[in-house]
């Protein structure tokens, strides 16, 4: 079995490292807040940098928020890059610039180390699950030496293709995902508001041609108002913005990927930054001066 590692052990980070360790990987893991002790219980070792996981390791997995936060934890002062050696291999499962990925692999590269994008799909549901989509970018020899570790975190695992593009193809989702929140938070508010009962809708809906995951999980969020993360609103305006800059530069007009990054906006401006994607209907309740399941109350 691989020694593997772990960085970043937040809401995604903590149950995909658990994973690992239920299937007897052996596993040095960092975050800036302190390994949580359900994982040293388990048996990590919990390390004071990444360069001191990257030591410990021969698969270093990251999983953090932003390009900014997997440069830093690669390069920066104590980083990955400082300590790695050839046939290493790391694996950035964080949602970030496919741009930076190809540039952030090149340096990895320099090292003799190997480089895997594998962003994840399926939120802290699919994590804790070991059920998540996984979009991976780069050479086929590498995907095949981590597969096995893959294989323990999520179920739907994919080679797009090259460096960069798992990033791409998790773009890609994000793209969907909030055009469907968007679609299912207007059809449940239009229901609403016009006297109908929103959950029965949504129940009728999931019969039919409408149904979809979005509709099952996030349209019964909106009807009972449990709007906690979940996968929080600022990370999804972060993977808009990704998409909404790779589109300019390609020349891509994406004109509803801008509408649904206008309504997060029109969220984090209203105190919902940390809020469930869901909660984009919320911005919809405001322009309709009217709330799912008002009617009820």
């Amino acid at each position: 079995m691989q020694k593997a590692g772990f960085i970043g052990l937040g809401i995604m980070g903590n149950p995909l490292a658990a994973n690992l360790l239920k299937n007897g990987v052996q596993l040095a893991a960092f975050t800036r807040s302190g390994v949580p002790a359900e994982l040293t219980g388990a048996g990590a070792t919990a390390c004071d940098s990444p360069a001191a996981v990257a030591e410990k390791a021969d698969v270093i997995f990251i999983m953090v928020p932003d390009t900014p936060d997997v440069e830093r934890v690669l390069f920066g002062e104590n980083g990955v890059a400082s300590k790695l050696k050839s046939g290493q291999i790391v694996v950035d499962m964080s949602s970030i610039s496919p741009i930076a990925t190809r540039e952030f692999a090149a340096k990895v590269r320099e090292k003799g180390a190997d480089y895997l994008d594998a962003p994840v799909s399926g939120g802290e549901v699919g994590a804790k699950a070991a059920s998540l989509t996984i979009m991976v970018g780069g050479a086929q020899a590498t995907f095949d030496k981590v597969k096995p570790l893959f294989d323990m975190m999520g179920k739907n695992i994919s080679l797009i293709g090259e460096v960069g593009a798992g990033q791409v193809c998790k773009v890609a989702n994000q793209v969907i995902v909030a055009a469907t929140i968007e679609a299912v938070g207007e059809a449940l508010l239009l229901a609403s508001k016009a006297g109908v009962d929103a959950e029965k809708v949504r129940t009728a809906l999931m019969g039919g041609f409408a149904s979809s995951r979005i509709l099952e999980v996030h349209g019964e969020r909106m009807t009972k108002r449990t709007f906690n993360p979940g996968f929080r609103i600022e990370l999804h305006q972060k993977d808009l913005n990704l998409a909404l800059a790779t589109a300019q530069s390609l020349g891509v007009a994406l004109p509803n990927t801008a509408t649904c990054m206008q309504l997060f906006n029109s969220c984090a401006a209203n105190g919902g930054k940390g809020w469930d994607h869901s909660g984009m209907v919320r911005a919809l309740e405001i322009m309709a001066n009217h709330e799912i399941g008002q009617d009820k109350k």
